[in-house]
């Protein structure tokens, strides 16, 4: 089950990243090049860097400076994450190109990659929330209001994860088809964001 291949390996690069816990250290892919692991895992840590990003640039007494570096380090994390889910699903277009479509094959709402990238943060919001419950400087009523979102996350990740293999599966049996549209970002563009064509 893909899901499964995805949820494994997106607590590993969550974990890894913990080890040092630093949104600058290197970044060290251990899965074969031209991989769906490799792929996923990178995907794992983009999320993980650019979740302790959005954590340090809501420090309240963080200088102007540092917040727009910031700032500027999410917008290409952002654009960095785009790509790559879109190598997700240029993966899952070479991997089910040759099948047949059944007459009342059907498209859904979004592609088995974009599907997937919100596996990766729900495993965030998982290994995040699983910390808050054991945090010692905390009321009992915070860690039970924690443990009970943790539940919730769990079932939710679960649901998700049936989900991903379900859509995986039909598109194998021809009863739903990929059809993948670009996000088309234009904020970093220098040709489509008017700022930025405006300042050459």
């Amino acid at each position: 089950m893909i899901s499964k291949t995805a949820s494994t390996i997106f607590k590993k690069s969550i974990k890894e990243y913990h080890i040092l816990d630093d949104v600058n250290q290197p970044f060290i892919n251990p899965y074969k090049l031209q991989s769906l692991e490799n792929i996923l895992f990178r995907k794992g840590w983009i999320d993980t860097v650019q979740w302790h990003y959005e954590d340090l640039i809501r420090d309240p007494k963080i200088h102007e400076k540092k917040a727009l570096l910031l700032k500027r380090k999410i917008d290409a994390s952002n654009q960095d994450r785009t790509e790559t889910v879109e190598g997700i699903d240029n993966y899952f277009l070479k991997y089910f190109k040759n099948i047949k479509l059944k007459s009342n094959a059907r498209i859904n709402t979004e592609s088995p990659a974009w599907a997937i990238d919100r596996l990766s943060i729900l495993e965030l919001k998982i290994y995040h929330m699983r910390e808050e419950t054991n945090r010692e400087d905390t009321s009992s009523a915070h860690q039970k209001k924690c443990k009970y979102k943790l539940e919730v996350l769990i079932e939710q990740n679960k649901d998700l994860c049936s989900s991903v293999d379900q859509l995986l599966e039909d598109i194998s049996n021809g009863l739903n088809f990929m059809k993948v549209y670009k996000q088309m970002k234009m904020y970093n563009d220098e040709n489509l964001n008017p700022i930025l064509y405006r300042s050459k």
